[in-house]
Protein backbone atom coordinates (compact mmCIF):
# COMPACT_ATOMS: atom_id res chain seq x y z
CA UNK A 1 0.00 0.00 0.00
CA UNK A 2 1.23 3.47 -0.87
CA UNK A 3 2.50 5.47 2.10
CA UNK A 4 0.46 8.65 2.30
CA UNK A 5 0.32 11.48 4.83
CA UNK A 6 -3.02 12.89 5.93
CA UNK A 7 -3.89 16.28 7.36
CA UNK A 8 -6.83 18.48 8.30
CA UNK A 9 -7.72 22.08 8.83
CA UNK A 10 -7.87 22.64 12.56
CA UNK A 11 -11.35 24.18 12.06
CA UNK A 12 -12.55 20.62 11.49
CA UNK A 13 -12.33 20.24 15.27
CA UNK A 14 -13.93 23.56 16.20
CA UNK A 15 -17.64 24.32 16.61
CA UNK A 16 -19.64 26.51 14.27
CA UNK A 17 -22.26 29.19 13.87
CA UNK A 18 -24.53 30.00 10.96
CA UNK A 19 -27.29 32.52 10.34
CA UNK A 20 -29.86 30.16 11.90
CA UNK A 21 -28.09 28.56 14.86
CA UNK A 22 -26.68 31.87 16.01
CA UNK A 23 -25.95 30.30 19.39
CA UNK A 24 -23.73 27.73 17.71
CA UNK A 25 -23.77 24.01 17.02
CA UNK A 26 -21.77 23.21 20.11
CA UNK A 27 -19.92 24.65 23.06
CA UNK A 28 -17.15 26.92 21.70
CA UNK A 29 -13.68 25.40 21.68
CA UNK A 30 -10.34 27.14 21.59
CA UNK A 31 -7.51 26.09 19.33
CA UNK A 32 -5.72 24.12 22.06
CA UNK A 33 -8.85 22.01 22.61
CA UNK A 34 -9.18 21.55 18.86
CA UNK A 35 -5.56 20.37 18.60
CA UNK A 36 -6.17 17.85 21.39
CA UNK A 37 -9.16 16.48 19.46
CA UNK A 38 -7.13 16.30 16.26
CA UNK A 39 -4.56 14.26 18.14
CA UNK A 40 -7.21 11.58 18.71
CA UNK A 41 -7.42 10.85 14.97
CA UNK A 42 -5.08 7.92 14.50
CA UNK A 43 -3.65 8.63 11.05
CA UNK A 44 -3.59 12.43 11.17
CA UNK A 45 -0.08 13.86 11.03
CA UNK A 46 -0.39 17.55 10.07
CA UNK A 47 -2.84 20.42 10.57
CA UNK A 48 -3.50 23.78 8.95
CA UNK A 49 -3.92 26.48 11.61
CA UNK A 50 -6.04 29.63 11.47
CA UNK A 51 -4.22 32.73 12.57
CA UNK A 52 -4.74 34.63 14.81
CA UNK A 53 -5.29 31.57 16.96
CA UNK A 54 -8.94 31.27 17.92
CA UNK A 55 -10.57 31.09 21.32
CA UNK A 56 -8.10 33.02 23.41
CA UNK A 57 -4.65 34.57 23.65
CA UNK A 58 -2.10 31.83 23.01
CA UNK A 59 1.61 32.09 22.39
CA UNK A 60 3.32 30.21 19.58
CA UNK A 61 5.11 28.16 22.23
CA UNK A 62 1.81 27.10 23.82
CA UNK A 63 0.51 26.03 20.42
CA UNK A 64 3.69 24.07 19.72
CA UNK A 65 3.46 22.34 23.10
CA UNK A 66 -0.07 21.21 22.26
CA UNK A 67 1.02 20.04 18.82
CA UNK A 68 4.00 18.14 20.22
CA UNK A 69 1.98 16.24 22.80
CA UNK A 70 -0.37 15.17 20.01
CA UNK A 71 2.47 14.28 17.60
CA UNK A 72 1.21 16.80 15.03
CA UNK A 73 3.07 19.15 12.69
CA UNK A 74 1.85 22.27 10.91
CA UNK A 75 1.45 22.21 7.15
CA UNK A 76 0.15 25.74 6.70
CA UNK A 77 -1.03 28.91 8.37
CA UNK A 78 -4.26 30.54 7.18
CA UNK A 79 -4.39 34.24 8.08
CA UNK A 80 -7.96 35.39 8.60
CA UNK A 81 -8.28 37.98 5.83
CA UNK A 82 -12.00 37.26 5.49
CA UNK A 83 -13.44 38.47 8.81
CA UNK A 84 -15.44 41.60 9.74
CA UNK A 85 -12.64 44.07 9.04
CA UNK A 86 -12.48 42.80 5.47
CA UNK A 87 -16.17 42.60 4.53
CA UNK A 88 -15.50 44.78 1.47
CA UNK A 89 -12.34 42.92 0.61
CA UNK A 90 -8.80 42.37 1.85
CA UNK A 91 -6.43 42.89 -1.09
CA UNK A 92 -9.22 44.56 -3.10
CA UNK A 93 -10.81 46.73 -0.41
CA UNK A 94 -11.60 50.25 -1.66
CA UNK A 95 -9.97 51.63 1.51
CA UNK A 96 -6.19 51.69 1.15
CA UNK A 97 -5.88 51.48 4.93
CA UNK A 98 -7.76 48.18 5.00
CA UNK A 99 -5.65 46.83 2.15
CA UNK A 100 -2.58 47.75 4.19
CA UNK A 101 -4.09 46.04 7.26
CA UNK A 102 -4.55 42.83 5.22
CA UNK A 103 -0.94 43.04 4.09
CA UNK A 104 0.27 43.51 7.66
CA UNK A 105 -1.83 40.58 8.91
CA UNK A 106 -0.41 38.22 6.30
CA UNK A 107 3.10 39.53 6.90
CA UNK A 108 2.73 38.72 10.61
CA UNK A 109 1.42 35.26 9.64
CA UNK A 110 4.62 34.70 7.67
CA UNK A 111 6.57 34.70 10.93
CA UNK A 112 4.16 32.12 12.34
CA UNK A 113 4.86 29.91 9.32
CA UNK A 114 8.58 30.23 9.99
CA UNK A 115 8.14 29.46 13.69
CA UNK A 116 6.22 26.25 12.98
CA UNK A 117 8.38 25.38 9.96
CA UNK A 118 5.18 25.01 7.96
CA UNK A 119 5.04 24.42 4.22
CA UNK A 120 3.15 27.54 3.21
CA UNK A 121 1.03 30.58 3.90
CA UNK A 122 -2.49 29.85 2.71
CA UNK A 123 -4.40 32.74 1.20
CA UNK A 124 -8.15 32.41 1.04
CA UNK A 125 -9.31 35.89 -0.01
CA UNK A 126 -12.98 35.01 0.25
CA UNK A 127 -14.12 38.63 0.63
CA UNK A 128 -12.24 39.79 -2.47
CA UNK A 129 -14.97 39.87 -5.07
CA UNK A 130 -18.34 41.46 -5.76
CA UNK A 131 -22.07 40.82 -5.45
CA UNK A 132 -23.88 43.04 -7.99
CA UNK A 133 -23.51 44.27 -11.56
CA UNK A 134 -21.63 47.61 -11.76
CA UNK A 135 -20.44 47.26 -8.14
CA UNK A 136 -16.73 47.21 -8.99
CA UNK A 137 -14.34 48.11 -11.76
CA UNK A 138 -13.15 44.67 -12.82
CA UNK A 139 -9.72 45.80 -14.02
CA UNK A 140 -8.98 47.56 -10.73
CA UNK A 141 -10.34 44.64 -8.73
CA UNK A 142 -8.18 42.10 -10.54
CA UNK A 143 -5.03 44.19 -10.43
CA UNK A 144 -5.38 44.75 -6.70
CA UNK A 145 -5.76 40.97 -6.21
CA UNK A 146 -2.54 40.35 -8.08
CA UNK A 147 -0.67 43.22 -6.44
CA UNK A 148 -1.70 42.09 -2.96
CA UNK A 149 -0.42 38.54 -3.45
CA UNK A 150 2.58 39.57 -5.50
CA UNK A 151 3.87 42.05 -2.94
CA UNK A 152 3.72 39.49 -0.15
CA UNK A 153 5.44 36.82 -2.23
CA UNK A 154 8.20 39.20 -3.33
CA UNK A 155 8.80 40.37 0.24
CA UNK A 156 8.98 36.79 1.55
CA UNK A 157 10.86 34.79 -1.09
CA UNK A 158 11.74 32.09 1.44
CA UNK A 159 8.07 31.12 1.84
CA UNK A 160 5.46 29.56 -0.40
CA UNK A 161 2.07 31.21 -0.80
CA UNK A 162 -0.91 29.14 -1.89
CA UNK A 163 -4.13 30.64 -3.20
CA UNK A 164 -7.25 28.61 -2.43
CA UNK A 165 -9.69 29.56 -5.15
CA UNK A 166 -13.46 29.31 -4.81
CA UNK A 167 -16.32 30.39 -7.09
CA UNK A 168 -18.49 32.07 -4.43
CA UNK A 169 -19.25 32.46 -0.73
CA UNK A 170 -19.01 34.69 1.14
CA UNK A 171 -19.00 36.97 -1.93
CA UNK A 172 -21.38 36.11 -4.75
CA UNK A 173 -18.37 36.23 -7.09
CA UNK A 174 -14.83 35.74 -5.77
CA UNK A 175 -11.91 37.23 -7.70
CA UNK A 176 -9.86 34.02 -7.55
CA UNK A 177 -12.87 31.96 -8.59
CA UNK A 178 -11.59 29.15 -10.82
CA UNK A 179 -8.47 27.15 -11.54
CA UNK A 180 -7.94 28.83 -14.91
CA UNK A 181 -8.41 32.34 -13.57
CA UNK A 182 -6.10 31.64 -10.63
CA UNK A 183 -3.38 30.21 -12.87
CA UNK A 184 -3.67 33.24 -15.16
CA UNK A 185 -3.23 35.49 -12.14
CA UNK A 186 -0.28 33.54 -10.77
CA UNK A 187 1.46 33.54 -14.13
CA UNK A 188 0.87 37.31 -14.34
CA UNK A 189 2.44 37.74 -10.89
CA UNK A 190 5.36 35.75 -12.25
CA UNK A 191 6.96 34.58 -9.01
CA UNK A 192 8.01 30.98 -8.33
CA UNK A 193 6.75 30.89 -4.74
CA UNK A 194 3.05 31.41 -5.55
CA UNK A 195 0.87 28.40 -6.27
CA UNK A 196 -2.58 26.90 -5.91
CA UNK A 197 -4.21 24.98 -3.10
CA UNK A 198 -6.86 22.99 -4.94
CA UNK A 199 -9.94 22.29 -2.87
CA UNK A 200 -11.87 19.37 -4.42
CA UNK A 201 -15.22 20.78 -3.29
CA UNK A 202 -14.51 24.26 -4.63
CA UNK A 203 -13.60 22.78 -8.00
CA UNK A 204 -16.73 20.70 -8.39
CA UNK A 205 -19.10 23.39 -7.10
CA UNK A 206 -17.64 25.59 -9.82
CA UNK A 207 -18.48 23.04 -12.50
CA UNK A 208 -14.90 21.84 -12.90
CA UNK A 209 -13.55 18.32 -13.09
CA UNK A 210 -11.22 18.34 -10.09
CA UNK A 211 -8.93 15.83 -11.80
CA UNK A 212 -8.64 18.06 -14.88
CA UNK A 213 -8.08 21.11 -12.64
CA UNK A 214 -5.28 19.29 -10.84
CA UNK A 215 -3.65 18.35 -14.13
CA UNK A 216 -3.81 21.94 -15.34
CA UNK A 217 -2.22 23.24 -12.14
CA UNK A 218 0.47 20.54 -12.27
CA UNK A 219 1.21 21.30 -15.93
CA UNK A 220 1.98 24.88 -14.90
CA UNK A 221 4.04 23.78 -11.90
CA UNK A 222 1.62 25.48 -9.53
CA UNK A 223 -0.09 22.75 -7.49
CA UNK A 224 1.35 23.38 -4.02
CA UNK A 225 -1.42 21.86 -1.89
CA UNK A 226 -4.87 20.28 -1.84
CA UNK A 227 -7.96 19.81 0.31
CA UNK A 228 -10.67 17.18 0.00
CA UNK A 229 -14.30 17.12 1.05
CA UNK A 230 -17.58 16.69 -0.85
CA UNK A 231 -20.73 18.59 -1.78
CA UNK A 232 -23.84 18.47 -3.92
CA UNK A 233 -22.18 20.85 -6.45
CA UNK A 234 -24.48 23.79 -5.76
CA UNK A 235 -22.81 24.90 -2.50
CA UNK A 236 -19.64 24.41 -0.49
CA UNK A 237 -21.20 21.86 1.86
CA UNK A 238 -17.82 20.56 3.11
CA UNK A 239 -19.22 17.08 3.67
CA UNK A 240 -17.15 13.96 4.28
CA UNK A 241 -14.69 13.24 1.47
CA UNK A 242 -15.97 10.48 -0.79
CA UNK A 243 -19.52 10.58 0.55
CA UNK A 244 -21.09 11.79 -2.70
CA UNK A 245 -18.54 11.67 -5.52
CA UNK A 246 -16.15 8.81 -4.71
CA UNK A 247 -15.20 8.01 -8.31
CA UNK A 248 -14.42 11.61 -9.18
CA UNK A 249 -12.33 11.92 -6.04
CA UNK A 250 -10.54 8.69 -6.96
CA UNK A 251 -9.76 10.14 -10.39
CA UNK A 252 -8.42 13.27 -8.68
CA UNK A 253 -6.06 11.10 -6.62
CA UNK A 254 -5.12 9.15 -9.74
CA UNK A 255 -4.01 12.34 -11.48
CA UNK A 256 -1.86 13.24 -8.47
CA UNK A 257 -0.21 9.82 -8.46
CA UNK A 258 0.23 9.76 -12.25
CA UNK A 259 2.17 13.02 -11.97
CA UNK A 260 4.16 11.87 -8.91
CA UNK A 261 2.64 14.62 -6.77
CA UNK A 262 3.55 13.65 -3.22
CA UNK A 263 1.88 16.23 -1.00
CA UNK A 264 -0.44 15.77 1.97
CA UNK A 265 -4.04 14.65 1.40
CA UNK A 266 -5.80 17.14 3.62
CA UNK A 267 -9.36 17.29 4.94
CA UNK A 268 -11.36 20.51 4.75
CA UNK A 269 -14.65 19.38 6.26
CA UNK A 270 -17.18 21.06 8.56
CA UNK A 271 -18.93 18.47 10.74
CA UNK A 272 -21.64 20.77 12.08
CA UNK A 273 -23.68 17.99 13.68
CA UNK A 274 -21.30 15.02 13.65
CA UNK A 275 -18.54 14.05 16.04
CA UNK A 276 -15.41 15.68 14.65
CA UNK A 277 -13.00 12.87 15.56
CA UNK A 278 -15.27 10.15 14.16
CA UNK A 279 -15.86 12.19 11.00
CA UNK A 280 -12.16 12.73 10.37
CA UNK A 281 -11.40 9.07 11.08
CA UNK A 282 -14.11 7.93 8.67
CA UNK A 283 -12.85 10.27 5.94
CA UNK A 284 -9.26 9.14 6.35
CA UNK A 285 -10.39 5.52 6.17
CA UNK A 286 -11.85 6.35 2.75
CA UNK A 287 -8.64 8.09 1.70
CA UNK A 288 -6.59 5.07 2.81
CA UNK A 289 -8.84 2.80 0.76
CA UNK A 290 -8.44 5.14 -2.22
CA UNK A 291 -4.66 4.97 -1.85
CA UNK A 292 -4.90 1.17 -1.74
CA UNK A 293 -7.12 1.28 -4.82
CA UNK A 294 -4.51 3.31 -6.67
CA UNK A 295 -1.92 0.65 -5.92
CA UNK A 296 -4.08 -2.07 -7.47
CA UNK A 297 -5.30 0.00 -10.43
CA UNK A 298 -4.46 -1.70 -13.74
CA UNK A 299 -2.64 1.28 -15.24
CA UNK A 300 -1.84 -0.35 -18.58
CA UNK A 301 -5.44 -1.43 -19.13
CA UNK A 302 -6.69 1.99 -18.04
CA UNK A 303 -4.39 3.85 -20.39
CA UNK A 304 -5.33 1.54 -23.23
CA UNK A 305 -9.02 2.23 -22.58
CA UNK A 306 -8.34 5.95 -22.40
CA UNK A 307 -6.46 5.83 -25.71
CA UNK A 308 -9.73 4.67 -27.28
CA UNK A 309 -11.88 7.05 -25.19
CA UNK A 310 -13.61 3.93 -23.91
CA UNK A 311 -15.69 5.36 -21.07
CA UNK A 312 -17.26 2.10 -19.92
CA UNK A 313 -14.02 0.15 -20.06
CA UNK A 314 -12.15 2.84 -18.12
CA UNK A 315 -14.87 3.12 -15.47
CA UNK A 316 -14.95 -0.64 -14.93
CA UNK A 317 -11.21 -0.65 -14.28
CA UNK A 318 -11.40 2.32 -11.89
CA UNK A 319 -14.50 1.06 -10.08
CA UNK A 320 -13.03 -2.39 -9.57
CA UNK A 321 -9.87 -0.96 -8.00
CA UNK A 322 -11.64 1.52 -5.73
CA UNK A 323 -14.65 -0.51 -4.65
CA UNK A 324 -12.68 -3.69 -4.00
CA UNK A 325 -10.38 -1.69 -1.71
CA UNK A 326 -13.38 -0.14 0.05
CA UNK A 327 -14.91 -3.60 0.44
CA UNK A 328 -11.92 -4.75 2.48
CA UNK A 329 -12.37 -2.08 5.14
CA UNK A 330 -13.60 -3.06 8.59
Amino acid sequence: MTTQRFGAGIWHFATYLDRYATDGYGIPRNIIEAIDLAGQVKDLSVVDLNWPYFGGEFSDTEIKTALDRNDLKVIGITPEIYTRDFVKGAFTNPDAGIRRKAHELVTAACDIVRFHKADYVKLWPGQDGWDYPFQVDYSTQWQRSLDGVGQLASENPDLKFVIEYKPREPRVRISFGSVARTILGIEKIGLPNVGILLDFGHAIMGGESAADSAQLAIDHGRLFGMDVNDNYRSWDDDLVAGSLHPLELFEFFYVLKKNKWEGVWQLDQFPFREDSVATATHAIDFLKAAAKGLDRLDIDALQEAQSRHDAIGAMKIAQKALFSALGEQD
